[in-house]
């Protein structure tokens, strides 16, 4: 849910006015007493490929239009409820530009013992997906500047990041490990160009509307987070209202990912990767768009080694690919006349991270891509002028509290 453009100028005072309050140990500020934390970010970036443009104009050109600000805070009203909220200001190119409520929720323990605990959050809950969803917003959880884009896409963020609902949650505790489960059903963000363009392509007049989008995951974790395994899988039905002078028909959409996740954490370093099975059905939408049936392939295998207290390296490779059946894109191209490669991607990506404080962090990174299977239309309107083979360079720093 967006507001207006002052509140998010709003929202970056007050964060930088809190900020100038802190002391230089990463501490939440105690206003109501223990029991209340306020925390908070703030991130700027700086990209530039040598074709396409990603988060702005960055085609043979710097773009500045990649940058976050959040303010979250938690009060714990009692042993068994808390109170959770974060505001987020995002600008992301032409992807992404307000601020919104990023999460909203009543946590309630209904059951907790040395075994584990069991309970339920109500609210706008953050949506369980992968190993990194849940803390994509804050730049310092997150192992590189952007995520693999084959699993945590950029362009649909949106429609994934929370839901309008309720969730389940239980954890157990033993020698073994950690076990822990969560089932969601919320309504999805739909009401915004963000969510709606990457769905059903540039200026549509239509509205884009979501039925309540069940989520599970189960995650299983050995040798105090050694070892970590995890199961995602939700589904979002979405269905089309054409506007004046559409040439879509009432069509709908239904998305099926189901992800496979694993990861290794040694001392110094850390090993990850993730599976992706999409399936995803379009139908009714009419002549004048791709419909059919779809099963789409993601996956990365992602390495991070701690060369000192202070500087990590990492390296990646991740790939996307929209048809498993047609991994060129081939029978796309010949149905729509758009190129073929825009229906995949395959990214090497290299990178450093550089923690000047705990609270402030540098980051570099060098993506070499084959495929424009990640890019946003609102960045990139005219599909012909990409082009297969690009780099992306990114620059990007980040302070908290």
């Amino acid at each position: 849910m967006y507001v207006c453009s002052g509140f998010a100028r709003t929202a970056c005072f007050a964060l930088l006015g809190a900020v100038s309050l802190c002391s230089t140990e990463a501490r939440a500020l105690d206003l109501l007493g223990s029991d209340f934390q306020l925390h908070g970010f703030l991130s700027l970036g700086l990209v530039n490929t040598t074709d396409n443009n990603f988060f702005g104009h960055s085609d043979d050109r710097i773009s500045k239009d990649f940058s976050e600000v959040g303010v979250n805070a938690s009060w714990r009203l009692t042993p068994e409820l808390q109170l959770a909220a974060e505001v987020l200001w995002r600008r992301a190119g032409d992807t992404d530009d307000g601020a919104r409520l990023d999460y909203g929720l009543l946590d309630w323990t209904a059951w907790a013992r040395e075994q584990g605990r069991a309970g339920l959050r109500m609210g706008r809950i953050k949506t369980s997906y992968g190993l990194y969803n849940k803390t994509r917003d804050v730049p310092f959880t997150r192992p590189s500047i952007i995520l693999p884009q084959s699993i945590y896409f950029d362009r649909t963020r949106n429609l994934t990041v929370s839901a309008d609902g309720a969730e389940i949650y239980a954890e157990a505790y033993g020698e073994a490990g950690s076990l822990s489960a969560s089932f969601a059903y919320g309504l999805p963000e739909t009401g915004t160009d963000a969510t709606k363009v990457p769905l059903v392509g540039l200026n549509r007049p239509g509205s884009m509307e979501s039925s309540m989008a069940p989520d599970l995951q189960v995650i299983y974790e050995g040798s105090g987070g050694k070892y970590r395994l995890a199961f995602t899988t939700l589904r979002v039905d979405l269905s089309y209202k054409p506007g004046f002078a559409d040439r879509l028909q009432a069509g709908k959409l239904r998305l099926v990912p189901l992800i496979f996740s694993g990861q290794y954490n040694a001392e110094n370093w850390s090993l990850t990767g993730e599976y992706a099975m999409r399936r995803s059905t379009i139908k009714e939408f009419g002549p004048f768009f791709y419909n059919g049936k779809q099963d789409g392939q993601s996956y990365y295998l992602q390495g991070t080694y701690r060369l000192s207290p202070q500087w990590e390296a990492l390296l990646r490779y991740d790939a996307y690919y929209a048809d498993k059946n047609d991994r060129d894109g081939q029978a796309f191209a010949a149905a729509t006349g758009v190129p073929g490669f825009t229906r995949f991607a395959r990214d090497w990506t290299l990178g450093m991270r550089f923690d000047v404080t705990p609270q402030f962090m540098l980051r570099a990174e060098m993506h070499q891509i084959d495929g424009a299977g990640f890019l946003a239309s609102q960045d990139n309107p005219n599909p012909q002028a990409l082009r297969r083979y690009w780099n992306n360079f990114m620059l990007q720093a980040s302070f908290r509290f």
